[in-house]
This record gives structure tokens, sequence and C-alpha cells, in this order.
């Protein structure tokens, strides 16, 4: 059996690789037989439709399975309310992959304030319902019940979060790891497609999957911790967390090439950080808002993949073992997997568009991970804080693959990026600090000093995208970081002269230093240096060109005098923001845990008193929303209530220094300002960070 120490580029296919190369992954019977095949080795359920284009996850997945000689068919959406669809293919050799798809089932059905979406760009028709809610849990029994036997493995965002006792906003309680209600034999987190790997090919090598315990970025379930391992219970506070070593005078000023060094056998696989710690059980979480906080603090302190800890977690009689994190996949691998031959367009059996596929057919994914540290987002606690990047060559080949195969190709690249554009090729420059980090965010609360923040890399891509031939213009549509940005103005000049569309959509998310403290976001100097940088570049391009910012109301930490200190900053700016996003409690966010108990799950727990303010319940969620809205007549008279509440009488009247007129005075409800023009802009719409994956 191969050693699986070693990187996907140097693991040999199988020899008995007879698959070849499907043209799309087959759906039905007729497509498996057309293919000479009678049995699928591998399976993917997914609450996606099947689009083989490298933005979705289930053709990567089955595209680099079918790289290492395995056949592996698709079941998309299946109809959910009995096994017998899951039927269409017969049973997996190997096992079932399940997932919701690339949206967490519930973010993907309901709004923040819980009510239900009426549409799914992942769906055919844009028409919701075509999945059920917690998708993967649904899916995998199903799966059991069509062929009994056979191993279940789930995956993908949704299973990804919860692979712990977690917060579950939908229903206001705690609910268990959901490997536990999926039944699945094994649940996989992060990066998939090195486990998913090794996973396939020790089975197929005849490994029982009971004994498989320790794949890197796996949850299993047991029944007592590993023998022979050392372990430290941490399942109360006030027990201290091993502090990394720091780094020394000499160890300071390593070059970033020398990160290559963590590639070793030695922090490659389980376990790296050395033994297991044993959290707060789902009982204690379950009654105990600090033991739950505490709990989430040991999974955060647990991300960084070179010095992580398996992590140990009782339901009842049994525990869920989640062992360290995958780690991050170099630029060959990256390069390996987006090089595959994807047909780049949806399975020929659908009719009608998949916006989600519409939004992104002309896009190139260049990196994965951030290391932001957002409050709000679970992008880190998902694919890592470690960035990890493709190379140019690689890049500009999908370019070319997409001038062959997207219809209708014009010459337009929609994106070229990721979480954050401007973080390609960044990370850290020290080997030590690199090793033994547990710091959730590289820029919070200031730009750590070993961080590479050269930006070059990503002028030098757009460049060479843009020189292309065949390309008449290259949008940048992922999230910019204006902390990193400020730091290399060539990076904005390059940007704003030949990437925007007119409009530049950012994400401040608030302007109330009291509020962007619990969102771990740099103070509204950062925007105001950005914004002074885009406009002058803009005018020195020659083009008139214009920020929209985004906001978020209702994240916790945000009180009513940070969303009215908001508001104001926007009527200033002449700003109107039509459409507001509320905060979106999701599994495994630190801000999640915020809102449930009170804490920061970013730092230790060493106070039992909750500190953190959070707006809960309909009607004051509904006011925080309102206030942003200050323009509109409909919320003059909650918006005055809340400034008589707040003692700022002062702020209702006619004068530009008010927010809302008395109530004696009507606005137009045309959205005209008093000068007869409108804001710079009507369309302004807020969006949580949990939801761009």
């Amino acid at each position: 059996m191969q050693s699986f120490n070693a990187r996907l580029t140097s693991l040999k296919p199988l020899d008995s690789r007879s698959a070849g190369v499907c043209r799309f992954l087959p759906m039905s019977q007729e497509e498996m037989k057309k293919l000479g095949w009678r049995q699928c080795d591998i399976i993917l359920v997914s609450g996606d439709a099947y689009v083989d284009h490298p933005s979705f996850a289930a053709a990567i997945l089955g595209r680099t399975l079918e790289y290492f000689g395995f056949k592996v068919g698709i079941i998309a959406q299946p109809d959910w309310k009995n096994p017998d669809d899951f039927r269409r293919l017969g049973p997996p050799r190997l096992f079932w992959g399940v997932s919701a798809g690339n949206m967490d089932s519930m973010v993907n059905h309901y709004t923040s304030d819980r009510k239900i979406r009426h549409d799914d760009a992942y769906t055919p028709g844009n028409v919701n319902g075509a999945r059920p809610d917690r998708a993967s849990v649904v899916y995998a029994n199903r799966c059991r019940e069509a062929f009994k036997g056979i191993p279940v493995v789930v995956g993908g965002i949704e299973a990804s979060l919860r692979r712990t006792a977690h917060f579950d906003y939908w229903s206001e309680t705690v609910k268990r790891s959901l490997i536990f209600d999926a039944k699945a034999d094994i649940l996989l987190y992060g990066n998939g497609e090195h486990s998913l790997v090794e996973l396939a090919m020790r089975l197929n090598a005849g490994e029982d999957i009971r004994n498989i315990t320790n794949i890197r970025g796996s949850a299993v379930i047991v029944k007592s911790p590993p023998s022979g391992m050392p372990g430290i219970d941490m399942s109360s506070v006030g027990k201290s967390t091993p502090v990394p070593p720091e780094v020394t005078e000499s160890e300071k000023n390593k070059p970033s090439s020398e990160m290559t060094d963590l590639e070793s056998e030695e922090s490659r696989y389980p376990n790296a950080g050395g033994g297991y710690i044993i959290m707060p059980s789902y009982d204690d979480v379950k009654s105990d808002k600090i033991l739950y906080a505490h709990s989430m603090y040991l999974v955060h302190n647990e991300t960084n993949p070179y010095c992580a800890r398996t992590l140990i977690q009782y339901h009842g009689d049994r525990a869920v073992l989640i062992n360290p994190p995958p780690v991050p996949l170099t630029t060959e691998e990256m390069d390996l997997i987006y090089d595959l031959p994807y047909q780049r367009r949806p399975h020929p059996s659908y009719r009608d568009k998949i916006p989600a596929y519409e939004m992104i057919k002309t896009s190139v994914t260049s990196m994965r991970g951030c290391f932001g540290g957002c409050a709000f987002c679970t992008i880190a606690a998902h694919t890592g804080k470690f960035v990890q990047c493709r190379s140019e060559k690689s890049i500009l080949r999908e370019l070319e693959d997409i001038k062959s195969k997207v219809p209708g190709f014009a010459g337009v690249i929609s994106d070229i990026g990721g979480p954050s554009a401007n973080m390609y090729r960044l990370g850290c420059t020290n080997l030590k600090a690199g090793q033994s980090c547990r710091r959730q965010s590289c820029l919070f609360p200031n730009v750590c000093r070993f961080l590479d923040t050269d930006q070059s890399p990503a002028v030098n891509l757009f460049r060479q995208a843009r020189s292309l031939p065949f390309i008449k213009k290259v949008f940048i549509s992922s999230g910019i970081r204006l902390d990193l940005a400020i730091l290399y103005p060539d990076y904005i000049r390059e940007l704003v002269s030949y990437h925007v569309s007119g409009h530049l959509k950012v994400a401040p998310e608030h302007i109330a230093d009291g509020a962007l403290k619990y969102m771990h976001k740099p103070g509204a100097h950062t925007y105001n240096e950005f914004e002074t940088l885009f406009l002058k570049y803009s005018q020195e391009a020659g083009r008139r060109q214009q920020i929209i910012p985004y906001f978020i109301a209702c994240h916790p930490g945000t009180t009513d005098e940070h969303m009215i200190e908001l508001a104001l900053w926007l009527k200033k700016h002449n700003l109107q923001v039509d459409q507001v996003q509320n905060f979106y409690p999701t599994p495994l966010s630190v801000a999640t845990t915020m809102y449930y108990t009170g804490f920061d799950s970013s730092e230790k727990i060493k106070d039992n008193n909750p500190q953190i303010f959070c707006v809960k319940g309909e009607i004051r969620r509904r006011i925080q929303k309102a206030i942003l809205r200050y323009h509109d007549p409909a919320n003059f008279e909650m918006i005055r209530d809340v400034l008589k509440q707040c003692g700022k009488e002062h702020l209702i009247g006619n004068s530009e220094k008010c927010l809302v007129p008395p109530p004696s005075v009507r606005a137009n409800k045309t959205g005209r300002n008093r000068n007869g023009g409108f804001s710079k802009s009507g369309s302004n719409k807020a969006v949580n960070k949990n939801n761009r994956r």
C-alpha cells in the first residue's frame, strides 16, 4: 500500500486504472453503460446541481478521484423523501460521499431573520426546495437505507462546521456533532482532496473503515481516547493551554522560502502538536454557556495544522475524535487539481439555467484560505488560515480553457480571486512562527510582523491575464482586504485602473470602533485611507468610479448607538443602503459564540460574566436594520423612538446634522434628497461573509 505521507503530486494512480476520463461524471445507469462500467467505486451525493466546473465541490472532488483511477458517479439533488432515488446508480463499491453542497442547507433555505427563501442559485431555474433542511443528515440516512453495509462519508461546508457540538441558530439549541445524527462512518472537514483520496485508496487496499481513524481532516466516533497517546483534560475552564514557544531573535527574519520546511513528514500527519485534548462534553456545553465558549476556544486554538492536537468530545458514552486539520495544499497540488479536464458547464441533462454557474462561468479561483480572522466568518474554520495558491501558469492555462469551452465567451473574465483577491501568495515569512502560531488573525488587532504584505504577485498575475490577446477585460469581484491594500498602493492603482466596472464593492462592515472590535475588523480609518487612494488613482486613470460599502447590522457587540453612528456617517457621505443584511449566526464562527454566550471564543475564557452585548429577537433586530435605512419614511417613527431612548433627541429635526425629520415632516418617497438629487447609491446591499464561499 502506498504511503500517505506523500503529496497528491507524488501519489500514483491505481495500477488498475481503467475508468479513463469521462466527458461528464455519470449521473445515470445509461451513462455508466456507455462508459462500460458495471459499478461505481464511489458515489458523490450533493445538494447542488452537477456543474462540471472547478468552483463546485462535487466536480473538484469527483475529478480528483477520477485522476487517481476511481470510477465516480454523482447523484445531484436527489428526491430525499424515500431511498429509491439513491439507488439510481446502484451501490458504490467503496463508499458514499455525502455533502449538502457549496452552501449550508440552512443558510440556503432561510434568511438571517429565519424567513424562508424563495430561490436557490445552485438549482436549475433558481427554484427553492430541491434539497431538504439539514441535507447532510438526511442524505446520509437515505444512503444507509438504499444499500445496507456500505460506508457513508459526510463532508462539505455543512458537515465541516458541525464537527463538534454546536449552537444551532434555527432551533436555538445546542446540537451534537453532525456525525452522530448522520450515522456516518467518517466526517471529513476542510480541504477534502487529500483526505478523500487517502480514504479511497485505503479502502481499496482492503482496510476496514472502522479501523481508519487517523486521517488528517477527519472526525470519527470512538469509545475511548487512542491508547499510547498523551492526553490533556481541558473539559473545564481554568486549565491552562500550553503556550507555543517564543520566536527567538535569530529566527525572526528567516526568508519566506524556508516555510517549505513545514512540509516535513513529522509535521504532516497526526499528531503534529502531540497528544489529544479532552473538550467539555456535549451534555456540559448544552447546559453551560461558559463551557460552550470554552469548547469553541479549544476548537479555534487548534486550527494550525502544524501544531494542532487531536480533539475529543464525549457525547454520552461515545466520543467524536477530531484529527488535526489538513495540511495546506502546495502550489503543485493546487495546479494538479485545477488543471483537471473540467467541461466548465452544467451536466447536459439540465434545461434551465443555474444562476450560481452563470455568475462564475468565466471566473477563476487563484487561491484558498484566509488569514483575516473576521469574527463572523467561517472560512478559516473550514479551509484554514494558510493561503494556498495556484501558479500563474496554471491560472493562465485556465483562461485558455475558458476561451475554448465556455459558449459565447466574449473575452470578459468576471473574477480572478478567492476569499480575498489580494491575499494571493501572501503568508508567514518565519518558519518557527508559522509552525507554532495559534493567532487566529494575521491582521487583527494589528498586522503581524511576520506577514508578507507584498501584493506584487497579485498585480503581476492581473497584468499577465489582461495582456492575453483574447482577453478584453478582467474584473476582480472577490473581496478586497482593505487593511492589506493600503499597505501596497500599487495594488489599488492596478485595481482601479483596469479591473473595476465603475463600482467597487468593499466590506468595511461598520465604522464604529466599538462594533468593529467584536467583528475583529480594523478601524474606520482603514476605509478612509482606501477611499482616498481609490479616488486618487481613479482620477489619474481618467475614470469616474465609486465605492459601494457593505455593512452588517445586529452583530454581537453592536449597540443601537453604534448603528446611529453608522447612519450619521452614511448620511454625511450621502449614501443610502436599500438592502441590509442582519448578522447570521452560523456554526463554528467566533461571532456565533458571542451571540449565544456573550463570550469571545477567540480568547481564553477568564471571566464567568458574559461581556458582549447582543441584539436578539425579531423586533430588536428589525430596529438596527431600520436605523441603517434612515432615509426610508417607513422607518422614521421607529428611529425617532430609538433616538429618544438613547438620549439623542437632537438628531430629530430638519438640519443637516439631524438623522430624521420631526413627526410633522414627510420625506419624498422617491428617495430624492432635499436638493432634488439622488444619493450615490440606491442599491447598496449589505452582505454577511458567512455566505461568501
